[in-house]
């Protein structure tokens, strides 16, 4: 079908709720789109889940039942071609990203597509040249920059809290890629499917770092994987894992600030996440429980001149744009639900708020790194 002059079929105005239909939202639990975008959608105003469509249309009715939704599809094609779905969400495994945006652009509907957009630079690009040529909405989940929390600091970073930037260090830890995994998780294990340490725990913190301090100059990236392999940990079957379990990547911020990361496969009995701004005024400590900073809920911490020590800081209420969910027991839904409540106000008013598939090339681009070493 010819959709090269199709126009988004929904205008966003006021007033006037954008339909929803989510791909890969099943039965199942522990889904990604059952955890963050199921609550985050049903938090925010404006949205109304209409649609979601599953790996058959026998799981589909399955998942609209129980999540209360009115309609079920068993293909994502189906899905867009719906009069009453406005806005596709694509959050499914990576390596199926690439033709489910694409059906979605192909029925002339706007999509937000979960990160990394697609399984590679090539297949970034293409979708974003796709999404550019037919002037449809789109944007990637780049989620951690539309924290309230990361919001607070780069507004303390700009206000001259820390004083001028020297560096920022972050330490953590992908909760995968180390001694276990699981069933659901097993396809992380092979670089080939795009979901890896670099791209995902890494490539999140990274985009919400250059929110708060800029793009880092001439990044640096080195893989290592020091692990090949890992233990099922349902199974107790040892299964091989060629990915990367190691990154280190350093680079100049704007103004010749260092930055410096390292991100390490499973979890530590140390620090999972530590992420400093140190300043010639002043500090900035954040910490989590996991390396996620999409996912994980935030805590922070300052000090500044003749303070010794860092005091925690609370984040003022006026950045909180979705008050109804907790940032620790709702973490997973936390940053999702702002990122939402910002694309509906760029799909109302035109703005950029959220990151679309044009920076989501940019930050595949920047990821970009040779092979890791074979491990010694």
């Amino acid at each position: 079908m010819d959709t090269s002059d199709t126009t988004p079929s929904h205008s966003a105005e006021p007033g006037t709720p954008i339909g929803v239909g989510i791909v890969g939202l099943g039965a199942a639990a522990g889904s990604w789109a059952r955890t963050a975008h199921l609550p985050a959608l049903r938090a925010v105003d404006g949205y109304e889940l209409r649609a979601v469509s599953a790996g058959s249309h026998e799981s589909a009715m399955r998942s609209a039942e129980m999540h209360r939704v009115p309609r079920a599809f068993g293909s994502a094609a189906e899905l867009a071609a719906a009069d009453e779905v406005d806005l596709v969400v694509v959050a499914v495994k990576v390596p199926h990203h690439r033709e489910l945006v694409k059906a979605a652009l192909d029925a002339g509907k706007g999509v937000l597509c979960e990160w990394p957009l697609g399984n590679g630079l090539a297949e970034a690009e293409e979708l974003a040249d796709l999404a550019s040529s037919r002037g449809l909405p789109n944007a990637v989940g780049l989620q951690a920059r539309s924290n309230p929390a990361l919001a607070y600091i780069r507004d303390l970073v700009a206000d001259g809290y820390v004083g001028r930037v020297l560096s920022t260090t972050v330490v953590g830890t992908g909760q995968a890629w180390g001694a276990y995994t699981d069933p659901r998780n097993r396809y992380l294990l092979d670089p080939a499917n795009g979901a890896t340490l670099l791209t995902i725990p890494f490539g999140h913190t990274f985009d919400g770092v250059a929110s708060v301090l800029g793009e880092p100059e001439e990044l640096r990236v080195e893989q290592a994987q020091r692990r090949t392999s890992t233990v099922d940990r349902e199974t107790g079957e040892r299964v091989p894992m060629s990915s990367p379990d190691q990154v280190v990547a350093s680079g100049c911020l704007p103004g010749g600030a260092v930055a410096t990361f390292h991100y390490r496969g499973g979890s530590s009995r140390g620090t999972n996440f530590r992420w400093e701004i140190n300043g010639t005024e002043g500090d900035i400590v954040v910490t989590a429980p996991t390396g996620h900073l999409q996912l994980a809920p935030i805590s922070l911490w300052g000090a500044r001149g003749d303070e010794t020590e860092p005091a925690p800081l609370t984040v003022p209420g006026p950045y909180v744009g979705v008050p109804s969910l907790d940032p620790v027991s709702d973490s997973a839904a936390y940053s999702v639900a702002h990122a939402y409540r910002q694309f509906r106000e760029d799909l109302r008013t035109g703005t950029s708020l959220v990151p679309d598939f044009a920076h989501g090339v940019r930050r595949h681009r920047s990821l970009e790194a040779p092979p890791a070493p074979e491990t010694r």
